[in-house]
């Protein structure tokens, strides 16, 4: 590979991993050391790399490896705030009463979401944070694509059920 194609299709995803690895390590600086240390990895194969189909998946996988890495070494433990990842309000004339309901609702989604289990948080976020491809999260963390599709779909499920329980206000 060469500078220029590392340029173009490694580069461009830098935000992506940042936003990746800031979603495990919870730390700014920490999460732009794995970014940085992604980059070495991939510049240290980068003749190894023009054989890799989806390159970007791949940078994804070493991100969430490192990441993981990190997080065993200093025994951490998963959060994630989804209030920075989601613009919670199109409309600039909301309610403050609106503003609140929507900032309530995020903090209650990303509760259910830290509540679920592993693979199941790691795959909804991929898929509904990151926007990425069943068939790429499938090789970014390592499972059968159908098992993507049937943990996202327990995951919603659950954050689905969680919400339509606490919106009841008891009356279920």
């Amino acid at each position: 590979m060469s500078l220029e194609i590392f340029k173009n299709k490694v580069l461009p995803v830098k935000n992506k991993l940042y936003r990746f690895a800031l979603g495990f390590i919870k730390n700014e600086d920490e999460a732009k050391d794995i970014v940085q240390e992604v980059f070495i990895k991939i510049w240290d194969k980068k003749e190894d790399l023009l054989a890799i189909e989806n390159i970007e998946a791949w940078c994804m996988r070493v991100t969430r490896n490192l990441s993981l890495d990190k997080l065993k070494s200093k025994h951490k433990k998963y959060t994630d705030s989804l209030n920075e990842e989601f613009d919670k309000s199109d409309d600039k004339n909301q309610t403050p009463y609106r503003s609140t309901e929507i900032s309530d609702t995020m903090s209650m989604i990303n509760l259910f979401i830290e509540s679920l289990p592993d693979k199941q948080r790691q795959i909804i976020k991929l898929r509904d944070i990151e926007g990425y491809s069943y068939k790429e999260i499938s090789e970014m963390v390592g499972v059968d694509m159908n098992q993507v599709k049937v943990n996202l779909f327990r995951a919603r499920k659950a954050i689905k059920e969680n919400l339509l329980n606490i919106n009841a206000y008891g009356l279920r």
